[in-house]
Protein backbone atom coordinates (compact mmCIF):
# COMPACT_ATOMS: atom_id res chain seq x y z
CA UNK A 1 0.00 0.00 0.00
CA UNK A 2 1.41 3.60 -1.21
CA UNK A 3 2.17 5.78 1.32
CA UNK A 4 2.86 9.18 -0.10
CA UNK A 5 3.58 11.61 2.83
CA UNK A 6 6.12 14.66 2.50
CA UNK A 7 9.56 13.35 3.78
CA UNK A 8 12.39 14.60 5.47
CA UNK A 9 14.72 15.23 2.59
CA UNK A 10 18.13 15.17 2.28
CA UNK A 11 19.82 18.93 3.13
CA UNK A 12 22.71 20.36 1.47
CA UNK A 13 24.45 22.13 4.33
CA UNK A 14 23.30 20.40 7.19
CA UNK A 15 20.62 20.42 9.99
CA UNK A 16 18.78 23.24 10.32
CA UNK A 17 20.25 25.38 12.82
CA UNK A 18 17.16 27.08 14.83
CA UNK A 19 13.80 26.56 15.34
CA UNK A 20 11.29 29.60 14.31
CA UNK A 21 8.06 30.80 13.70
CA UNK A 22 6.92 31.68 9.72
CA UNK A 23 3.90 33.07 8.74
CA UNK A 24 3.18 34.54 12.35
CA UNK A 25 1.52 37.32 10.20
CA UNK A 26 0.86 37.01 6.17
CA UNK A 27 3.19 39.75 5.61
CA UNK A 28 5.96 37.76 7.06
CA UNK A 29 6.35 36.21 3.75
CA UNK A 30 5.71 38.40 1.02
CA UNK A 31 6.36 37.84 -2.98
CA UNK A 32 7.02 40.43 -5.58
CA UNK A 33 6.15 38.61 -9.34
CA UNK A 34 8.77 40.45 -11.61
CA UNK A 35 7.63 39.17 -15.47
CA UNK A 36 10.28 38.50 -17.98
CA UNK A 37 8.70 40.92 -20.38
CA UNK A 38 7.59 44.69 -20.04
CA UNK A 39 3.58 45.25 -20.70
CA UNK A 40 3.59 47.30 -24.12
CA UNK A 41 0.78 49.90 -22.73
CA UNK A 42 -1.23 49.01 -26.14
CA UNK A 43 -2.88 46.38 -26.82
CA UNK A 44 -6.17 44.23 -26.74
CA UNK A 45 -5.30 42.43 -23.72
CA UNK A 46 -5.79 44.26 -20.22
CA UNK A 47 -3.01 43.43 -17.45
CA UNK A 48 -3.86 43.87 -13.84
CA UNK A 49 -0.90 44.07 -10.98
CA UNK A 50 -2.80 42.71 -7.95
CA UNK A 51 -1.41 42.74 -4.18
CA UNK A 52 -3.14 39.87 -2.54
CA UNK A 53 -2.98 38.89 1.23
CA UNK A 54 -4.55 35.59 2.43
CA UNK A 55 -6.20 34.75 -1.11
CA UNK A 56 -5.19 32.15 -3.43
CA UNK A 57 -4.25 32.94 -7.34
CA UNK A 58 -6.85 30.34 -8.85
CA UNK A 59 -9.96 32.06 -6.63
CA UNK A 60 -8.47 35.76 -7.25
CA UNK A 61 -8.77 34.98 -11.42
CA UNK A 62 -12.90 33.42 -10.65
CA UNK A 63 -13.20 36.76 -9.16
CA UNK A 64 -12.35 38.73 -11.97
CA UNK A 65 -13.98 36.61 -14.39
CA UNK A 66 -16.92 37.45 -12.46
CA UNK A 67 -16.58 40.79 -12.15
CA UNK A 68 -15.84 41.18 -15.93
CA UNK A 69 -18.45 38.49 -16.95
CA UNK A 70 -16.09 36.73 -19.14
CA UNK A 71 -15.56 33.00 -19.27
CA UNK A 72 -12.96 31.66 -16.75
CA UNK A 73 -10.89 30.79 -19.89
CA UNK A 74 -10.15 34.40 -20.37
CA UNK A 75 -8.09 34.70 -17.39
CA UNK A 76 -4.62 34.04 -17.40
CA UNK A 77 -1.88 34.67 -14.90
CA UNK A 78 1.87 33.97 -14.97
CA UNK A 79 2.02 31.40 -11.89
CA UNK A 80 0.49 31.05 -8.16
CA UNK A 81 1.16 32.22 -5.62
CA UNK A 82 1.13 31.45 -2.06
CA UNK A 83 -2.13 31.84 -0.66
CA UNK A 84 -1.00 32.46 3.06
CA UNK A 85 1.74 35.45 2.09
CA UNK A 86 1.33 39.17 1.05
CA UNK A 87 2.05 38.72 -3.03
CA UNK A 88 2.20 40.46 -6.08
CA UNK A 89 0.99 39.22 -9.34
CA UNK A 90 -0.07 39.73 -12.38
CA UNK A 91 -3.08 38.47 -14.00
CA UNK A 92 -4.42 38.98 -17.93
CA UNK A 93 -8.22 39.44 -18.87
CA UNK A 94 -8.89 39.17 -22.76
CA UNK A 95 -12.51 40.72 -23.64
CA UNK A 96 -12.88 38.44 -27.13
CA UNK A 97 -11.25 41.46 -29.00
CA UNK A 98 -13.72 44.11 -27.65
CA UNK A 99 -11.78 46.81 -28.26
CA UNK A 100 -11.76 50.78 -29.04
CA UNK A 101 -9.23 53.59 -29.91
CA UNK A 102 -8.68 56.50 -27.50
CA UNK A 103 -9.86 59.75 -28.74
CA UNK A 104 -7.11 61.45 -27.52
CA UNK A 105 -4.22 58.74 -28.64
CA UNK A 106 -3.68 55.73 -30.79
CA UNK A 107 -3.54 53.80 -27.98
CA UNK A 108 -5.55 50.47 -28.59
CA UNK A 109 -7.05 49.12 -25.52
CA UNK A 110 -10.34 46.80 -24.42
CA UNK A 111 -13.60 48.64 -23.82
CA UNK A 112 -13.64 50.66 -20.39
CA UNK A 113 -14.20 48.35 -17.40
CA UNK A 114 -13.93 50.41 -13.76
CA UNK A 115 -11.40 48.16 -12.12
CA UNK A 116 -11.70 50.44 -8.64
CA UNK A 117 -15.11 48.50 -8.25
CA UNK A 118 -13.41 45.61 -7.80
CA UNK A 119 -13.77 44.99 -4.27
CA UNK A 120 -12.07 42.04 -2.44
CA UNK A 121 -11.27 42.12 0.90
CA UNK A 122 -7.19 41.54 0.88
CA UNK A 123 -6.95 42.36 -2.78
CA UNK A 124 -5.63 45.55 -4.15
CA UNK A 125 -5.09 46.85 -7.72
CA UNK A 126 -1.35 48.63 -8.24
CA UNK A 127 -1.78 48.88 -11.93
CA UNK A 128 -3.73 48.56 -14.91
CA UNK A 129 -1.97 48.48 -18.16
CA UNK A 130 -2.29 46.86 -21.81
CA UNK A 131 -0.46 44.32 -24.38
CA UNK A 132 -1.09 42.96 -27.52
CA UNK A 133 0.22 39.66 -26.36
CA UNK A 134 -1.73 37.12 -23.89
CA UNK A 135 -0.22 36.74 -20.32
CA UNK A 136 1.34 33.12 -20.32
CA UNK A 137 2.10 30.72 -17.63
CA UNK A 138 5.86 30.97 -16.93
CA UNK A 139 6.50 34.50 -18.07
CA UNK A 140 8.06 35.37 -15.32
CA UNK A 141 11.63 36.45 -15.15
CA UNK A 142 11.68 35.80 -11.06
CA UNK A 143 9.97 36.25 -7.73
CA UNK A 144 11.46 38.34 -5.08
CA UNK A 145 10.90 37.48 -1.34
CA UNK A 146 11.18 39.11 2.28
CA UNK A 147 10.88 36.66 4.43
CA UNK A 148 10.47 37.26 8.42
CA UNK A 149 11.16 34.23 10.92
CA UNK A 150 9.95 35.11 14.72
CA UNK A 151 10.59 33.51 17.88
CA UNK A 152 13.87 32.02 16.87
CA UNK A 153 15.11 29.60 19.31
CA UNK A 154 18.42 29.98 21.14
CA UNK A 155 21.16 30.22 18.00
CA UNK A 156 25.07 30.86 17.18
CA UNK A 157 25.39 34.08 15.36
CA UNK A 158 28.54 33.14 13.54
CA UNK A 159 26.85 29.76 12.22
CA UNK A 160 24.23 31.17 11.40
CA UNK A 161 26.10 33.96 8.99
CA UNK A 162 28.24 30.76 7.79
CA UNK A 163 24.89 28.68 6.88
CA UNK A 164 23.68 31.91 4.88
CA UNK A 165 27.05 32.46 2.94
CA UNK A 166 27.15 28.79 2.11
CA UNK A 167 24.12 29.10 0.91
CA UNK A 168 24.31 31.99 -1.06
CA UNK A 169 27.82 30.35 -2.36
CA UNK A 170 26.66 26.77 -3.06
CA UNK A 171 22.88 27.34 -3.35
CA UNK A 172 20.10 25.11 -1.68
CA UNK A 173 18.11 21.71 -3.19
CA UNK A 174 15.81 22.74 -5.82
CA UNK A 175 13.10 20.92 -3.73
CA UNK A 176 9.01 21.61 -4.49
CA UNK A 177 8.02 23.42 -2.06
CA UNK A 178 5.25 22.06 0.50
CA UNK A 179 2.92 24.40 -0.62
CA UNK A 180 2.60 22.08 -3.49
CA UNK A 181 1.37 18.89 -1.92
CA UNK A 182 -0.77 21.23 -0.24
CA UNK A 183 -2.69 21.50 2.70
CA UNK A 184 -5.62 19.35 4.61
CA UNK A 185 -7.62 20.90 7.15
CA UNK A 186 -8.91 18.76 9.88
CA UNK A 187 -11.86 18.27 11.75
CA UNK A 188 -10.05 20.25 15.08
CA UNK A 189 -9.01 23.23 12.25
CA UNK A 190 -5.57 21.84 12.67
CA UNK A 191 -3.25 21.61 9.26
CA UNK A 192 -1.78 18.10 8.08
CA UNK A 193 0.45 18.55 5.03
CA UNK A 194 -0.40 16.57 2.03
CA UNK A 195 -3.77 16.94 1.09
CA UNK A 196 -2.66 16.20 -2.51
CA UNK A 197 -0.97 13.98 -2.35
CA UNK A 198 -3.79 12.24 -0.88
CA UNK A 199 -5.84 13.07 -4.07
CA UNK A 200 -2.52 11.79 -5.62
CA UNK A 201 -3.02 8.06 -4.12
CA UNK A 202 -6.36 8.37 -5.69
CA UNK A 203 -5.00 8.40 -9.25
CA UNK A 204 -1.91 6.22 -8.49
CA UNK A 205 -4.54 3.52 -7.35
CA UNK A 206 -6.17 3.82 -10.96
CA UNK A 207 -9.13 6.10 -9.56
CA UNK A 208 -10.61 9.22 -11.00
CA UNK A 209 -10.72 13.07 -9.85
CA UNK A 210 -13.67 14.80 -11.83
CA UNK A 211 -12.79 18.46 -10.46
CA UNK A 212 -10.21 19.46 -13.25
CA UNK A 213 -8.28 21.72 -10.92
CA UNK A 214 -8.13 19.05 -8.02
CA UNK A 215 -6.80 16.62 -10.51
CA UNK A 216 -4.48 18.78 -12.07
CA UNK A 217 -3.08 19.83 -8.71
CA UNK A 218 -3.11 15.86 -7.82
CA UNK A 219 -0.76 15.05 -10.38
CA UNK A 220 1.26 18.13 -10.05
CA UNK A 221 2.18 17.37 -6.51
CA UNK A 222 2.82 13.47 -7.53
CA UNK A 223 5.42 14.32 -10.00
CA UNK A 224 7.11 16.92 -7.51
CA UNK A 225 7.01 14.34 -4.69
CA UNK A 226 9.04 12.46 -7.24
CA UNK A 227 10.98 14.69 -7.99
CA UNK A 228 12.41 15.44 -4.40
CA UNK A 229 12.95 11.69 -3.98
CA UNK A 230 15.51 11.84 -7.08
CA UNK A 231 17.27 14.89 -5.49
CA UNK A 232 17.45 14.31 -2.33
CA UNK A 233 18.64 10.33 -3.17
CA UNK A 234 21.14 12.01 -5.31
CA UNK A 235 22.15 14.60 -2.28
CA UNK A 236 22.57 12.03 0.09
CA UNK A 237 25.15 9.75 -2.07
CA UNK A 238 27.03 11.58 -4.07
CA UNK A 239 29.34 14.25 -3.44
CA UNK A 240 28.44 18.08 -3.83
CA UNK A 241 28.48 19.00 -7.65
CA UNK A 242 29.50 15.69 -8.31
CA UNK A 243 29.30 14.72 -12.31
CA UNK A 244 28.01 11.62 -13.64
CA UNK A 245 29.21 9.85 -17.10
CA UNK A 246 25.97 10.55 -18.96
CA UNK A 247 24.59 13.12 -16.88
CA UNK A 248 21.83 15.89 -18.34
CA UNK A 249 22.96 18.99 -17.63
CA UNK A 250 20.89 22.19 -18.72
CA UNK A 251 21.84 25.47 -19.85
CA UNK A 252 21.14 28.54 -16.98
CA UNK A 253 18.26 30.30 -18.21
CA UNK A 254 16.89 28.22 -20.50
CA UNK A 255 15.31 24.91 -21.37
CA UNK A 256 18.43 23.52 -23.43
CA UNK A 257 19.93 20.52 -21.75
CA UNK A 258 23.56 18.48 -23.01
CA UNK A 259 24.60 15.00 -21.85
CA UNK A 260 28.13 14.95 -20.26
CA UNK A 261 30.84 13.01 -21.37
CA UNK A 262 33.08 11.75 -18.68
CA UNK A 263 36.62 12.27 -20.16
CA UNK A 264 39.55 14.31 -18.38
CA UNK A 265 39.12 17.13 -20.84
CA UNK A 266 35.04 17.82 -20.87
CA UNK A 267 34.93 16.63 -17.23
CA UNK A 268 37.61 19.71 -16.18
CA UNK A 269 35.24 21.75 -18.57
CA UNK A 270 32.38 21.11 -16.77
CA UNK A 271 33.59 21.59 -13.30
CA UNK A 272 34.46 25.36 -14.83
CA UNK A 273 30.76 25.42 -15.41
CA UNK A 274 29.24 24.65 -13.26
CA UNK A 275 31.38 26.51 -10.61
CA UNK A 276 30.09 29.79 -13.07
CA UNK A 277 26.56 28.53 -12.75
CA UNK A 278 26.64 28.45 -16.40
CA UNK A 279 25.69 24.82 -16.31
CA UNK A 280 23.48 22.95 -13.74
CA UNK A 281 22.86 19.31 -13.21
CA UNK A 282 19.54 18.09 -13.73
CA UNK A 283 17.07 15.15 -12.19
CA UNK A 284 14.04 14.08 -14.01
CA UNK A 285 10.43 14.99 -14.12
CA UNK A 286 8.99 12.02 -14.70
CA UNK A 287 6.91 11.08 -17.85
CA UNK A 288 6.40 8.78 -20.95
CA UNK A 289 9.51 8.13 -23.06
CA UNK A 290 13.29 7.52 -22.04
CA UNK A 291 15.06 9.09 -19.77
CA UNK A 292 17.32 11.85 -21.36
CA UNK A 293 20.52 10.19 -18.73
CA UNK A 294 23.00 7.87 -20.25
CA UNK A 295 25.54 5.56 -18.95
CA UNK A 296 26.37 5.72 -15.36
CA UNK A 297 23.69 8.58 -14.54
CA UNK A 298 21.26 6.02 -16.17
CA UNK A 299 21.85 3.68 -13.95
CA UNK A 300 21.78 6.10 -10.47
CA UNK A 301 18.30 7.53 -11.68
CA UNK A 302 17.15 3.75 -12.65
CA UNK A 303 17.65 2.81 -9.87
CA UNK A 304 15.54 5.19 -8.15
CA UNK A 305 12.80 4.93 -10.82
CA UNK A 306 12.04 1.08 -9.76
CA UNK A 307 11.65 2.28 -5.72
CA UNK A 308 8.53 3.93 -7.12
CA UNK A 309 7.56 2.18 -9.96
CA UNK A 310 3.94 2.36 -8.95
CA UNK A 311 4.30 6.79 -9.37
CA UNK A 312 6.10 6.41 -12.31
CA UNK A 313 3.52 4.22 -14.32
CA UNK A 314 1.08 6.70 -12.86
CA UNK A 315 2.68 9.81 -14.54
CA UNK A 316 3.08 7.92 -17.39
CA UNK A 317 -0.62 6.66 -17.92
CA UNK A 318 -1.90 10.58 -17.08
CA UNK A 319 0.32 11.95 -20.34
CA UNK A 320 2.98 13.65 -18.81
CA UNK A 321 6.18 13.45 -20.92
CA UNK A 322 9.95 13.11 -19.51
CA UNK A 323 11.40 16.81 -18.77
CA UNK A 324 14.43 17.74 -16.67
CA UNK A 325 14.71 20.31 -13.30
CA UNK A 326 18.32 21.51 -12.13
CA UNK A 327 19.10 19.69 -8.56
CA UNK A 328 20.15 22.90 -7.23
CA UNK A 329 18.97 26.21 -6.98
CA UNK A 330 21.08 29.76 -6.68
CA UNK A 331 19.00 32.73 -4.38
CA UNK A 332 20.05 35.80 -6.27
CA UNK A 333 20.74 39.08 -3.77
CA UNK A 334 20.73 37.17 -0.61
CA UNK A 335 20.41 39.60 2.36
CA UNK A 336 19.39 39.21 5.87
CA UNK A 337 19.27 41.00 8.86
CA UNK A 338 18.86 39.90 13.17
CA UNK A 339 17.22 41.55 15.93
CA UNK A 340 17.06 39.79 18.77
CA UNK A 341 15.30 36.78 18.41
CA UNK A 342 14.07 37.72 14.48
CA UNK A 343 15.78 37.14 10.76
CA UNK A 344 14.79 39.09 8.02
CA UNK A 345 16.09 37.11 4.78
CA UNK A 346 15.51 39.15 1.44
CA UNK A 347 16.46 37.03 -2.30
CA UNK A 348 14.90 36.40 -5.11
CA UNK A 349 14.33 32.98 -7.27
CA UNK A 350 13.93 31.68 -10.72
CA UNK A 351 10.24 31.28 -11.99
CA UNK A 352 9.20 27.98 -10.21
CA UNK A 353 11.34 27.81 -7.69
CA UNK A 354 10.37 27.66 -3.84
CA UNK A 355 11.47 30.00 -0.99
CA UNK A 356 10.82 27.03 1.72
CA UNK A 357 13.70 25.64 0.19
CA UNK A 358 15.96 28.17 1.42
CA UNK A 359 14.45 28.74 4.44
CA UNK A 360 14.24 24.89 5.28
CA UNK A 361 18.76 24.75 5.36
CA UNK A 362 18.54 27.66 7.93
CA UNK A 363 15.40 26.99 10.09
CA UNK A 364 12.98 24.15 11.47
CA UNK A 365 9.69 26.11 10.97
CA UNK A 366 6.08 25.92 12.95
CA UNK A 367 3.57 28.04 10.97
CA UNK A 368 2.19 30.57 12.97
CA UNK A 369 -1.36 31.62 13.41
CA UNK A 370 -3.44 32.42 10.46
Amino acid sequence: MLNLTVDNWQYLHGEPLVKATLKQELSDFQVNEILSFEPSGNGEHTFLHIEKTGLNTAFVAEEIAKFAKIPLRAVSYAGRKDKYATTSQWFGVYFGGKQHASRKSSVVKPADIDWSALQIEGLRILNVTYNDKKLRLGAIKENQFTIVLRNMSEFDHNALNERIALIEQKGVPNYFGNQRFGELIKADGSVQLGGNLALAEKLVNGEDIRNRNKKSMAVSALRSWLFNHFVSYRLANTQYMQVFDGDVLSLSGSNSFFIHEQNSEQSEETLKRLNLRDVNITAPLWGKGKLDAKAQALVFEHEKALEHEAVCEALVNLGLEQQRRPILVFPKNLSFEVFENTLTLKFSLPSGCFATSVIREIAEVSTGKR
